[in-house]
């Protein structure tokens, strides 16, 4: 709590000293003298382009809101943040994960059983498969994005049905993410990076971009990185290769771009999830250096994904879009699930092995409209979205389990009996499939010389989940066909102009399942009816140029979805209802001094449970408060120098929907500098950051599946350097 209160006193020390500060500058001191490339083209094929960066560089004026389009922070009814590719660099970010550790509203989980990226947004979670890219969902890798592919990191806080459609994935209730595609700027840009992590994790990467023809009409931006070695666990190792290539061409009247995407990731050893028994205590942490991981675990993914959208001017005030995507993605992977039996850690090892590929396929359509009648401004926004999955599965579970110890780790023989087994690892058959279609509608109204902003839509949706037997992939009837229709009503008002009010009232839409776990419940596989989720959030926006926060009030309930132990059958059993306070702050109150991070405060509880057994009882893997405070200072009358520091809080969870298994609290500390210099006459920037400065072992969190509690241990000291050259 200490880490919020002064999270809290920071807000208000810089909203003072904001007041005081008479400069226009919106960068570091350093570049004055060693002025870097902005990036000032569209990254959408939209007339309006990136929304411009705020006061700091951190994150910028706006983001976009879904159907809406990009909108001014200070004109929409929602919370929401973009951060930048300034950012991403400077911290030197390595996933969407590393991203949103600036987020006080969001921590990371992962996946049950895998290496899946979760995000818990308002205390719900958004698998890696659910985020968005360029407005699409779908389309990047199910695990794990390279950062190298993204210019902006949009985050909206709040259940998005109407704005988004509803996750395909199933989460997403408490929020969603979009990744915003690299585009060539205005000037000519040539980046070489060369850098070094902890376990001799070795990486380069190269950023190429050229504007040619009349009026430098037509862009061409290659990203291209490898990183191998290593990590700060000890015999763990990683290697990812990714290209990226964005293409766009601007016209008088039309707009068009495209992406081409290709990443390969693979995991040897990675530190795996622990479940303790129940009614065992939490135990102390490990040393999350040494690996729990046999050696015979690994984790390999390899993704190819692209898209295409365009935009034209029918008139001065009307817009059509479209825009489509797919994506091919195939998976291998031997894991190992640790369960901690006793109070001397000693654990029982489940192994299995997987096989699949995913193929997606998705599109829109859309109308935006501007006009007035009677002194009212209107915004039309009409769309309509198509999505289509297919997941072909093959998987066997050994029963020949092995034993280690939580604070002993031991060899574990690979296992060589199978206990349930289905489909062929190398061809694997049909499993699930998935197919949406909606269409949405809204008008923003603007009155009083826009100061009163009124936005009120529809969004009707279809969703259809067919499930097959993983064993023949023969299609096992009946399908699972749900329609539903979401609204959406939010207001602003403009109460001066630094402060914006505003509420909303949004809904989110998710299927239940389909059924899955570990033990795998009787019901594997099966699916359940689309559910409603109903949001209700007023809060106040303060913009005073160079340094902004806002506060937040919001309510989210939705189904609690878990594997009955009495039946084993999984399914909706009960009712989840977040209520919360955020708090947030941004930008650069006094020359070179920028301030990024807040506070959240949740309220998770459990209601209308099987003969309320654990009504009242707080939410699997939720804390009361998560808080972040990141500081970067410019040291003076050192030109170029600047030192970085944060601190993450997150108190205590449960681990079980009983309540009798709590993690402690954590507070993480990380530190960091560069030095931008000249160099022949190209700019030069150095980075050293340093994440656990203090190597602090922690349970990181629990959960990020429905209804488990499985553990994630802290990622360890790490230190990371790295070298830019602009040239």
């Amino acid at each position: 709590m200490r880490s919020a209160a002064w999270i809290a006193a920071s807000l208000s020390l810089a909203a003072a000293a904001q007041a005081q500060t008479v400069s226009d500058s919106t960068s570091h001191d350093s570049v004055e003298t060693l002025e870097t490339v902005t990036v000032q083209a569209s990254a959408d094929a939209s007339a309006s382009g990136l929304s411009p960066v705020y006061a700091g560089g951190q994150v910028s004026q706006g983001s976009r809101v879904g159907i809406l389009g990009n909108i001014d922070s200070m004109d929409s009814p929602f919370s929401s943040t973009q951060y930048t590719s300034q950012l991403i660099q400077d911290q030197q970010a390595g996933s969407v994960g590393d991203i949103l550790q600036n987020d006080p509203a969001v921590r990371n989980a992962r996946g049950y059983g895998n290496y899946q990226q979760v995000y818990m947004i308002r205390g719900f979670p958004l698998y890696s498969d659910d985020i968005t890219y360029n407005g699409l969902y779908g389309l990047l890798p199910r695990q794990y994005l390279a950062s190298e592919f993204i210019e902006r990191l949009d985050v909206f806080r709040g259940a998005s049905a109407f704005l988004n459609g509803a996750a395909p994935g199933n989460s997403g209730v408490g929020g969603s993410v979009n990744v915003v595609p690299k585009r060539a700027p205005n000037e000519p840009l040539s980046l070489a990076t060369l850098g070094w992590e902890s376990g001799n994790q070795g990486y380069a990467s190269v950023d190429l971009a050229r504007r040619f023809g009349p009026d430098d009409s037509t862009g061409i931006r290659i990203n291209a990185a490898r990183h191998a070695g290593g990590t700060a666990v000890e015999d763990e190792h990683r290697e990812l290769n990714m290209l990226g290539l964005g293409l766009d061409w601007r016209g008088e009247r039309v707009r068009l771009s495209a992406d081409i995407g290709w990443q390969e990731h693979n995991l040897d050893r990675s530190q795996p999830s622990v479940t303790i028994s129940p009614g065992l205590a939490i135990p102390d942490a490990p040393d999350s250096s040494n690996s729990l991981a046999p050696d015979f675990t690994y984790s390999n993914e390899r993704d190819v994904f692209g898209t295409i959208r365009g935009e034209v001017d029918l008139t001065d005030k009307v817009t059509a879009w479209a825009a489509v995507g797919a994506r091919s993605s195939k998976e291998s992977s031997f894991l190992s699930s640790l369960t901690v039996l006793n109070s001397a850690g000693d654990m029982s090892v489940s192994s299995s092995t997987f096989g699949r590929k995913d193929l997606i396929k998705t599109g829109e359509i859309g109308l935006r409209a501007k006009f007035d009648t009677g002194g009212v401004g209107h915004t039309i926004n009409a769309s309509a979205n198509y999505y289509n999955f297919e997941s072909r599965n093959a998987y066997v579970f050994f029963s020949d389990a092995g034993t280690s110890n939580l604070y002993d780790p031991r060899y574990v023989a690979k296992p060589q009996v199978p206990w349930i087994a289905a489909g062929d690892l190398d061809n694997p058959y049909m499993q699930s499939s998935t197919t949406t279609a909606s269409y949405a509608i809204s008008d923003t109204l603007s009155l009083l010389n826009d100061r009163v902003l009124l936005t009120a839509g529809l969004r009707h949706q279809k969703i259809e989940n067919k499930s097959y037997d993983a064993a023949t992939g023969e299609y096992t009837p009946p399908r699972t066909s749900t329609s539903r229709t979401t609204p959406v009503a939010g207001v602003v008002f403009k109460a001066t102009d630094e402060i914006s009010l505003y509420a909303n009232y949004i809904e989110g839409l998710t299927t239940i399942g389909p059924a899955s776990g570990f033990p795998p419940p009787a019901n594997l596989g099966e699916t359940f009816e689309a559910v409603r989720t109903k949001q209700k959030e007023v809060g106040v926006k303060y913009d005073g140029g160079r340094f902004g926060g806002s506060l937040a009030l919001f309510t989210t309930k939705q189904p609690l979805a878990y594997i009955d132990p009495t039946t084993n059958l999984y399914g909706p059993y009960g009712d989840q209802r977040n209520r919360g306070v955020e708090l947030m702050m941004f930008g650069e109150p006094l020359r070179g001094l920028r301030l990024l991070g807040g506070v959240t405060w949740l309220d998770a509880e459990q209601m209308n449970t099987q003969a309320g057994v654990t009504d009242g009882n707080r939410v699997i893997g939720v804390p009361r408060t998560m808080a972040n405070f990141g500081v970067e200072w410019d040291v003076p009358k050192v030109d170029g120098l600047t030192l970085t520091g944060r601190a993450v809080y997150t108190s205590s969870e449960y681990a079980d929907a009983a309540n009798t298994q709590k993690l402690p609290s954590w507070t993480r500390f990380d530190v960091g500098a560069r030095y931008m210099t000249d160099v022949g006459g190209h700019l030069l920037t150095l980075r050293a950051n340093v994440i656990n400065v203090a190597d602090k072992n922690y349970w990181a969190s629990a959960g990020g599946f429905p209804g488990s509690g499985y553990l994630v241990l802290s990622t360890p000291r790490t230190f990371m350097l790295s070298a830019t050259l602009e040239y």
